[in-house]
C-alpha cells in the first residue's frame, strides 16, 4: 500500500470498523420482527447481522496499531466512507431476502434509504415481508438522525455545509456551530428531540387511520424527510385526508433547523420560530407554492373544486418541496408549470439543520440578500452595506462559499442531465432526474414521475444515481474533494 494511504486510510478505518459494528445492531430490530410475524426473512437479516458484525469488529482489530487522533481532512473520508460501507451492509437483508433481485437494485433501494432520498426500485411493496419494508423506512430514520449530526456537529468543523452559516444567525447555536459545547451532547440533543417528534408523529398517525405498523413505518420516513412507504399507492393507499394532514404538519416541522427545536424546548418560546429567518422563509414558501398551485390547478381546470385543488396542492406540494417525494395522486397528469414550480422548491425550501436536501434555504436567503445588496451599490458606490442575516453580518468568505456551491451544483445538474440524455432518457426525465437525486427528493418527472418507480433504470443509470444521492447528501464538496490531487498529497 501506498505509504500515504496507508498513513490516511488505515486511522479512518479503525474508526470506522465500530460505526459498522454498532450499525449490524440495528439489524436486530428487523430480525426480532421478522422471527415475530414469521415473514420468512429471518435468514436474510441473520446473515446480514453475522456479515456486518464480524467484518466491522475484523476491520477494527486489524487496523489497531493505526489508531490516532483524526484531522479534518480523515473526516472528509470518515463520512464519505460511512455513508458508502453503511449502504453497502444495509443492502444485505434486501438482496438475500427478495428472489431475483439485481446486487445493484438492491444497492440503490439501500443508498436511496439511508441518504432519505426514498426512490424505490421496487415494486410489489405491498406483498414484501414486512420486516423488510421495515428495515427499509428504518433505514430512512436512521439516516436522518446520521444527517442531522453530520450537519451540525461534523461538516462545520470540515468547513463545508450549510450549518456553517449557522454562526451568522442570532437565534442559532454557539459561535463554534454546535448546540452544546462537546459534540456528543450535542448528538444526544438531536436524537432526543428526534425521538420525541418521531413518538408524536406516530401517534397522530395512528389516531388519523393507520394501523400501529404502518404508523411506525411511516413515522420513520417523515420525521426523516425521507418517503418511502409500505404501500405501491403511498399516501394513495388511505381513503381519509386527516392522515395526509398530519403527513404536512410533521413534514414542515422537519423541514425547520432542528437547532431551532433545541432552543424552542430549552427556552419553552414557539415565538422563536418565528423570530428565525430561515424557519420564516421556509414556512412563507411552503404557503406561497400552495396557495400558487392552487391558482394554477383551478384556472387549469385540473380540479373545478377549490377545495380539492387546495388538498392535492398542499399535500403533494410540501410533499416535494420538502424533499419527503411522498404522493397520494399522480402529479404528474398536471400542468408541466406546476410540476416544474414544486421541482424548483425542492432545490432550496429546507432549513440547513434539517434533513431536507438541496441548497438549503439560508444559502438562497444569502445569495437574494447579496443580489439586493449588488443592486445598491450600483445606484450607490460609496455606500458600505455588509450581509446581515438575523441581525448579524456575514462575512465575504461564507458568502464566496455559497456562490461556490451554487456554481458547483449548476454544474452537476447540467452534466447528470446530459449523461442521461446520452443513456437514453427524454428532455423532461433527465433534468428532473439530476435535480431529484442530487435535492434527495425521490421521484422525479416524465418516465420516472410519482405513477413510476426506478425499476425500469439500467445497471449504469441505477449506479449513477446513487452517485447523485450520496454526493447531494453529503454536502457535494465533502465526497468531491476526495476527487481531488491535493486530497492525496502528505
Amino acid at each position: 500500500m501506498h505509504p500515504i494511504l496507508r498513513l490516511m486510510l488505515l486511522p479512518v478505518l479503525n474508526v470506522l470498523g465500530p460505526i459498522i459494528v454498532g450499525f449490524s445492531f440495528a439489524m436486530l430490530i428487523p430480525l426480532i420482527l421478522s422471527f415475530w410475524k414469521e415473514d420468512g426473512a429471518f435468514n436474510g437479516f441473520l446473515i446480514s447481522f453475522l456479515i456486518t458484525f464480524f467484518s466491522g469488529g475484523i476491520l477494527w482489530l486489524s487496523t489497531r496499531s493505526f489508531r490516532r487522533e483524526l484531522i479534518p481532512r480523515d473526516g472528509f473520508l470518515l463520512v464519505t466512507m460511512a455513508w458508502v460501507f453503511l449502504a453497502f451492509y444495509a443492502t444485505l437483508p434486501v438482496y438475500l431476502t427478495i428472489p431475483d433481485l439485481p446486487f445493484t437494485h438492491a444497492f440503490f433501494e439501500a443508498v436511496s434509504g439511508i441518504t432519505t432520498t426514498c426512490a424505490t426500485i421496487l415494486r410489489g411493496l405491498d406483498d414484501l415481508p414486512m420486516s423488510v419494508n421495515f428495515w427499509r423506512c428504518f433505514l430512512a430514520w436512521l439516516g436522518g438522525i446520521g444527517i442531522l449530526v453530520m450537519a451540525v456537529a461534523v461538516l462545520p468543523l470540515l468547513g463545508v455545509g450549510g450549518a456553517q452559516i449557522f454562526r451568522a444567525e442570532s437565534t442559532g447555536p454557539l459561535k463554534e456551530g454546535r448546540l452544546t459545547p462537546r459534540i456528543s451532547d450535542t448528538a444526544k440533543a438531536f436524537f432526543n428531540i428526534y425521538f420525541a417528534i418521531s413518538v408524536l408523529c406516530a401517534i397522530c398517525y395512528h389516531m388519523a387511520g393507520m394501523d400501529w405498523d404502518d404508523a411506525i413505518m411511516h413515522t420513520f420516513t417523515t420525521v426523516s424527510l425521507g418517503g418511502f412507504s409500505s404501500h405501491d399507492a403511498g399516501f394513495g393507499y388511505w381513503s381519509t385526508r386527516a392522515v395526509d394532514y398530519v403527513c404536512v404538519v410533521f413534514l414542515l416541522i422537519g423541514g425547520i433547523n432542528f437547532s431551532m427545536h433545541f432552543l424552542v424546548w430549552k427556552k419553552l418560546s414557539p415565538m422563536l420560530y418565528f423570530k428565525d429567518v430561515e424557519s420564516c422563509a421556509w414556512l412563507l414558501t411552503a404557503l406561497v407554492l400552495t396557495l400558487l398551485s392552487t391558482f394554477l390547478l383551478v384556472s387549469f381546470e385540473t380540479y373545478v373544486n377549490v377545495g380539492d385543488a387546495f388538498y392535492y396542492s398542499v399535500t403533494n406540494v410540501i410533499f416535494v418541496i420538502s424533499t419527503s417525494g411522498f404522493a397520494n395522486t399522480n402529479y404528474g397528469d398536471w400542468p408541466l408549470v406546476v410540476q416544474l414550480l414544486a421541482l424548483f422548491g425542492s432545490s432550496f425550501a429546507t432549513c440547513a439543520g434539517s434533513t431536507g436536501g438541496g441548497i438549503k434555504m439560508i444559502r438562497a436567503i444569502a445569495l437574494v440578500k447579496q443580489g439586493g445588496l449588488e443592486f445598491k451599490k450600483i445606484l450607490h458606490p460609496r455606500v458600505i452595506a455588509p450581509l446581515v442575516i438575523g441581525n448579524k453580518p456575514i462575512s465575504n468568505q461564507v458568502i464566496f462559499a455559497i456562490l461556490s456551491f451554487l456554481m458547483l451544483y449548476i454544474a452537476i445538474v447540467f452534466l447528470s442531465t446530459m449523461v442521461f440524455l446520452l443513456t437514453g432518457f427524454d428532455g423532461l426525465t433527465a433534468f428532473s432526474t439530476a435535480i431529484s437525486c442530487l435535492n434527495n427528493l425521490g421521484p422525479a418527472l416524465g418516465n420516472l414521475g410519482p405513477a413510476y418507480n426506478f425499476s425500469s433504470l439500467t445497471d449504469f443509470q441505477v449506479l449513477f444515481c446513487t452517485f447523485l444521492m450520496i454526493i447531494g447528501r453529503l454536502e457535494l464538496f465533502t465526497v468531491l474533494v476526495l476527487f481531488t490531487r491535493g486530497f492525496w498529497r502528505a
